[in-house]
């Protein structure tokens, strides 16, 4: 059975436009998916990548043009300039390690956070916004109280890894075989490896 590690940011556009699919894909072909949400900006940092708001004006302007394009493809809601970004990724980012811990719709929650940041003008660093989406996705709202201090050190962990197998961006999937591929648009990729 194959198997993906789905490094991500919730403070990220691009993962929030990867929707559900990341799991329908891994449904597809019988493949198991373990999210494994990260600080992007420190993974910036450590692989050579820059902050959005310290690049160079023409990477500025292409990263609109992209965002438009593919907003529009996805079929998706987003404001290109929410009211809470950048925010603190951390609690967002435990609550979704704490769900896949529990087991459930993690796939459902990692949306539901995107949503809140990109699409609905909420802050996900908010205790009450985690609530919000914990029960959308059908698990308990103090779910991420219970398992803190794991979530934290499985989100340190996850840097590490990503760094460690190759990630310098998000989304970013690695497969087993160390396939790797970064972007959401190269979602349509992975499926076709995981064919074969």
């Amino acid at each position: 059975m194959a198997h993906i590690d789905y490094f991500f940011a919730t403070i990220s556009p691009f993962s929030y436009l990867c929707g559900t699919r990341p799991a329908e894909i891994a449904a597809k072909h019988g493949a198991t998916i373990t999210y494994r949400p990260l600080d992007i900006m420190s993974l910036f940092a450590r692989t050579g990548g820059t902050a959005p708001k310290d690049r160079h004006p023409s990477r500025m302007e292409y990263r609109a043009q992209e965002l438009r394009r593919q907003t529009a493809q996805a079929g998706m809601p987003l404001n290109p300039k929410p009211a809470f970004w950048p925010t603190n990724p951390a609690p967002s980012s435990y609550a979704i390690i704490a769900a896949q811990n529990e087991g459930g719709d993690v796939a459902g929650l990692v949306h539901a956070i995107g949503a809140a940041c990109w699409a609905e003008e909420k802050d996900i660093s908010q205790d009450d916004v985690i609530r919000e989406c914990l029960t959308k996705a059908g698990f308990a709202p103090d779910l991420a109280d219970k398992h803190m201090l794991t979530s934290a050190e499985t989100y340190a962990a996850n840097l590490e890894d990503a760094v460690s197998n190759g990630a310098f961006g998000a989304p970013f999937f690695i497969t087993d075989t160390d396939e790797r591929f970064w972007g959401q648009d190269r979602l349509d990729d992975l499926d076709a490896y995981l064919a074969g």
